[in-house]
């Protein structure tokens, strides 16, 4: 991913850290961000220019690359998030190797057209229909991490355990191709999977319903063993929350708790029906919470208490999950604008915090700490958004974080660069030539 080569961009704008500065210099070195200089009005002799308002790259915290195949087809008639993981489960029973590296190839694509330089990958489809392995068993978990070198992206595959289909019950036939059968075998079958220059591998719980309170342990040790990043759906549904008291007696939040789960390295994806405890044991361990707006929304799942989990000590990322739309500038401002719904007041968050949710602390909860930043010895990942377009021309350029925040969508991503390389050039994949035809043909697949 990184390059060994010396490259000099001019910054028109940039947003460093808190606030947008005119005029930066950025030196890169080797896919690092070599120097940094302001007050720079013109450009130095043979810097690229980045015309426009330029960020750290955007980091996606939570993906489901097959879930993109049911952008619109959901959206037909009523339902629950229960009928619609009927759909999604059709979905994922066609997906071989082949045809999930074509998927997820045109996704990572699409993300990299909206300014996203990391994915975190939830990935829980591992083995063949009704759950015989590949002959290579993590041929699926590979198939990702190829898809996003080739979109030229950076991934977190989080490989995720999946062993029931509620609280002790057997995998159902959909879930059959999830599980490895125990937590031991899961661990064994990740120990084989190697990190390269753009991918890193991370653990996953899928839920409390879908793995054993007696395995949690397991995996959180994996995880502690390796210091890689752990994340958990939390609590996105009421009959989660539910079935977990009865099963247990205590909220899900209580059994990750009391399992060894939670902690600084932890992420629960949602959050969303949470006891004031849940708060106060996700905010005191310094697990992290991924908000995931346009789906929560999209499967009416509820919105949940993001205020008080950052007051507590949660910090925040952001994932477009279902991929219903994948723009993180809209799951930014979602955020921020769902919590004007529930409390009927306005600015919970600044432009410059929600901006950190989806870059520093999203890559973060990913394992990239050294990414999300434009400072010497950050990766050199940025995101340039385009302040002429219809949406974003007239206000002033340093209301840009404003801007970029509450008015520009991935539409405006002119440029996006990874390890200093750009990889959307003017609004143009350079690697993916046509990206919605390898969508359309990829999804095409999958339903034929």
């Amino acid at each position: 991913m990184t390059t060994q080569t010396t490259r000099t961009y001019w910054l028109e704008h940039a947003w460093l850290d808190t606030n947008v500065e005119p005029g930066v210099v950025v030196e890169v070195a080797d896919g690092r961000i070599a120097a940094v200089r302001t007050d720079a009005p013109t450009p130095p002799p043979g810097a690229e220019i980045l015309r426009g308002l330029t960020l750290p790259g955007l980091a996606n915290a939570h993906s489901h690359a097959f879930h993109r195949a049911l952008r619109g087809t959901v959206q037909i008639g009523s339902g629950t998030f229960w009928t619609w993981r009927e759909v999604m489960y059709s979905v994922a029973d066609r997906l071989t190797p082949q045809t999930y590296h074509a998927l997820a190839r045109a996704v990572y694509a699409e993300m990299a057209l909206a300014g996203i330089t990391c994915v975190g990958e939830f990935h829980y489809v591992h083995h063949a229909p009704g759950g015989s392995p590949y002959a290579d068993p993590n041929a699926m978990g590979e198939a990702l991490i190829a898809a996003a070198a080739e979109a030229g992206i950076r991934i977190t595959l989080l490989d995720t355990v999946y062993l029931s289909s509620g609280f002790g019950a057997q995998p159902d036939e959909h879930q059959l191709r999830f599980s490895d059968g125990t937590a031991e075998a899961w661990a064994e079958r990740c120990a084989v999977l190697k990190e390269r220059d753009h991918a890193r591998i991370g653990a996953a719980v899928h839920s409390v319903r879908a793995v054993p309170a007696d395995q949690l342990a397991t995996v959180a040790h994996w995880a502690e063993e390796r210091r890689a990043p752990l994340h958990v759906h939390l609590s996105e549904q009421t009959a989660e929350n539910d079935a977990c008291r009865a099963a247990h007696g205590c909220t899900p939040t209580r059994l990750l708790a009391d399992h060894g789960v939670l902690g600084p390295r932890t992420t629960g994806v949602h959050n969303t029906h949470l006891t004031d405890e849940d708060i106060a044991l996700l905010g005191d361990s310094g697990t992290g919470t991924c908000m995931c707006p346009t789906t929560e929304r999209d499967l009416a799942d509820g919105i949940g208490p993001a205020v008080a989990l950052q007051r507590a000590g949660s910090p925040l990322s952001l994932g477009s999950d279902s991929h219903a739309v994948i723009d993180l500038l809209e799951e930014a401002r979602a955020m921020e604008l769902d919590e004007r719904l529930r409390t009927r007041t306005r600015g919970h968050w600044t432009a410059a915090a929600l901006l950190r949710a989806a870059t520093a602390d999203g890559h973060a909860a990913l394992g990239w700490q050294e990414a999300g930043s434009i400072e010497t010895g950050a990766l050199a990942d940025l995101t340039t958004i385009a302040l002429d377009s219809v949406r974003t021309a007239g206000p002033l350029p340093r209301l840009g974080a404003e801007t970029a925040v509450f008015a520009a969508s991935a539409a405006d991503v002119r440029h996006t660069i990874v390890g200093g390389r750009h990889i959307v050039r003017d609004g143009v994949h350079a690697l993916v030539s046509d990206v919605p035809s390898a969508l359309a043909e990829a999804i095409d697949a999958l339903r034929g």
